[in-house]
């Protein structure tokens, strides 16, 4: 039934948008992408969405988010805000207030203009560094707000919810795509695609899980 009907997938050119994207690819008869434009620290990022949605022929939209960058400095919007993970039950210097609640908000007035009833983000309860808007009680939430706002029926979909890194690499490989989405994506703090430098937060957990996927770990 899916197959008959049209998504639009919230799209950074990362790891899980990108796993997200080729699980639309998969399940519905025709799939867009959006990309927010909020300045954020790599324009990198940017650049490799353009580059897989042109390559996997998908159209793409770039929307300018730029506000959120002026309401909302952190790691992720500022070079002199260093990365670090959250101590003592703080937040980490890499959450964006509000970015997902926005994210997920204009990407229902999109798919309103563009006809599409769903919509696909790769937010995660499982590996996620404590943001209260990846939360599947937050996407809930905000599905039936879409839904009242606008007098329609939209369905948020969350492929990977509830899986952790390693199961999220494990559903790349199942579509077939797990070297492309390893060689092509940016998940990287510092900006680097592919395995990235190693070192920062979202490339520890990253490679943390795909050591676990290839050591056999996940079925």
């Amino acid at each position: 039934m899916l197959k008959q009907e049209k998504a639009i997938v919230v799209f950074s050119g990362g790891q899980d948008s990108t796993t997200c994207l080729f699980w639309a690819l998969k399940n519905f008869g025709e799939v867009e992408a959006v990309t927010f434009d909020y300045n954020q620290r790599h324009r990198l990022e940017i650049e490799c969405a353009k580059n897989i949605a042109n390559e996997l022929g998908v159209r793409h939209h770039i929307l300018d988010m730029s506000l959120l960058n002026q309401l909302a400095p952190n790691a992720l919007t500022r070079s002199d805000i260093e990365v670090k993970e959250g101590v003592d039950g703080e937040l980490p210097s890499t959450f964006v207030p509000g970015r997902n609640l926005l994210f997920l908000s204009f990407a229902g007035v999109l798919a309103r203009q563009v006809g599409a009833k769903h919509i696909i983000t790769g937010v995660c309860e499982t590996d996620f560094s404590g943001y209260p808007d990846c939360r599947d009680i937050f996407v809930k939430s905000l599905n039936v707000t879409l839904n009242l706002s606008m007098d329609d029926h939209f369905v948020i979909h969350t492929p990977l919810m509830w899986l952790n890194k390693a199961e999220t690499w494990a559903l790349a490989d199942e579509l077939g795509k797990l070297d492309y989405v390893r060689e092509k994506t940016l998940t990287c703090y510092n900006g680097i695609i592919a395995d990235g430098c190693g070192e920062c937060p979202a490339c520890v957990l990253r490679k943390r899980g795909l050591d676990e996927y290839l050591s056999g770990a996940v079925k």
